[in-house]
């Protein structure tokens, strides 16, 4: 497989095209019955299979219902702490620990009706 770096927008768009067409076709779908599932246009469908892919909205509809979206699902892992970022992290937190009260409290000197 080619470096995905190394490809163009259009290259990227068309591959990814031509995956979700042949999983369709492996799935045995038709377009249409992917666009009603997905509640986008047939059109939107043959453009994206063709590469056009004009909207993430549509492509995410797409993955939703070929049930592809853990294909994506880098983009929502949390980033691990580096040790180094951790110990900086934690000590910031303590820095910011108040010690002490500064303030003094008021008291109210009139007498309680108690």
């Amino acid at each position: 497989m080619d470096d995905i770096y190394t490809l163009s927008d259009t290259q990227l768009s068309k591959r990814i095209g031509e995956k979700l067409k042949a999983i369709r076709l492996k799935r045995n779908i038709t377009q249409q019955s992917l666009a009603e599932a997905a509640s986008i246009s047939l059109s939107s469908v043959k453009k994206v299979e063709n590469g056009e892919i004009g909207s993430f909205d549509t492509l995410l509809r797409i993955l939703r219902t070929l049930g592809m979206l853990e294909s994506i699902s880098q983009l929502f892992e949390e980033e691990q702490l580096s040790p180094s970022e951790y110990y900086e992290m934690v000590n910031k937190a303590k820095k910011q620990t108040r010690k002490r009260a500064v303030g003094k409290l008021k008291v109210n000197k009139e007498e309680s009706e108690w």
